[in-house]
Formats: structure tokens, sequence, C-alpha cells
């Protein structure tokens, strides 16, 4: 049976790097974070419609902030996680899977809920210095230091994403090379495939 790899860190930790390791590996892809794009440009009205947002928005951090926020105000905490589980779900069909941008302790649950033995929660470690540096160098949405520490309280106080880090199943550290990381990855596959078995 196919398994939903849930992919949770910090912003800038790194993400996406290993998902796209993991998307080269044949896993199916779904970014969490895509239900925030779908109200922030319009698929989604009537949800902008209830957070007062004029859309297409400009995607930027205070937007993007009131939509994750805002999603859990009206949908409860664990928001992301039900509103994806057809996308996961069709995914996980053709393949195992890499689900990206794991946030709150409530979604957290709910997965691990309705996925049972089939959900691993994969972290990826990466200290505050080194991300801080990575989101100011972001040609797209770059981040200040002062916007990254904003955000990362923001995850920590209002979306309770301290839960699902400490609870991972395994974390990879990437601190370093894109190397490092791609072996930590590698590391993991040959941890998943032992769980498998």
């Amino acid at each position: 049976m196919n398994k939903i790899i849930c992919l949770v860190g910090m912003c800038g930790s790194g993400k996406s790097v290993v998902g796209d390791i993991l998307k080269e590996k044949g896993f199916e892809y779904v970014r969490f974070g895509d239900l925030t794009d779908d109200v922030l440009f319009g698929r989604k009205p009537e949800i902008a419609e209830k957070l007062g947002l004029t859309v297409p928005a400009v995607r930027n951090e205070a937007n993007e902030r009131l939509v994750r926020e805002g999603l859990r105000k009206i949908y409860g905490m664990d928001a992301f996680a039900k509103l994806n589980l057809p996308k996961f779900d069709a995914a996980l069909e053709k393949a195992d899977l890499v689900a990206d941008g794991l946030y709150s302790w409530e979604e957290f649950k709910v997965l691990k809920d309705y996925y049972k033995g089939r959900i691993v929660v994969l972290a990826v470690m990466t200290s505050p210095g080194v991300r801080y540096k990575r989101l100011a160098a972001r040609k797209e949405r770059p981040l200040t230091k002062e916007e990254s520490k904003s955000r990362d309280y923001a995850e920590l106080e209002n979306l309770n994403k301290g839960g699902p880090i400490a609870m991972a199943d395994y974390y990879v550290i990437n601190n370093f090379s894109f190397e490092f990381i791609q072996k930590e990855v590698e590391n993991f596959l040959r941890w998943l495939k032992d769980v498998k078995a």
C-alpha cells in the first residue's frame, strides 16, 4: 500500500528541495500551500470572500498569512489537512506521495488518524541563521531577517507548528550543501524501505 510522506519544517528549511528530490525518485507530489494560492488567485472565490480578500490578490507574506490563519479560523486548525484529503487520496492511487508543508498539530492528528500506518512525517531541520539567509536570497518573495523571525513566531504560536516537528518519524538535516541533503534523503529512503517491508 502506498505511503504518504508529509514534509514539515520551518520556512526556508528546504522542504521544497527534499520534495523535488523525492519527485525525481518517482513520488507523486502535492503541496499543502497550493490551497493558499487557490484562494489568492481566485480559484476559491467563496473562501476569499469569507476572508474579505479581493482576488486575484498580490502574493506576499501579509496576504499569505491572512489566508493561512483565516482558513484555520473558518474551517478549524486542521483545515489544510481536511481540505487536501481528496488530492492526497487521488495521488496515493498512483504511487507513494510526498505532501509538502504540514503545519499544525491538528493537521498532524487528522492525517495520522485518517492514514493510520500509511503516513510518515519527515522533518527537515535547518538552523534559523541558515534559513534566514536563504529566505533573504530568494528570487521570489524574499524576506528580511525580521520578517523571517516574525513568520517563525507566527507559525509556532498561531499555527501550532512545533508539534508535528517534535513528533516526526524521521529527521533530515539541511544546514549544508545540496549534496549533503541528497545523502540525507537517500538515508531516509533506505529507512523507509525497511519500514515498508
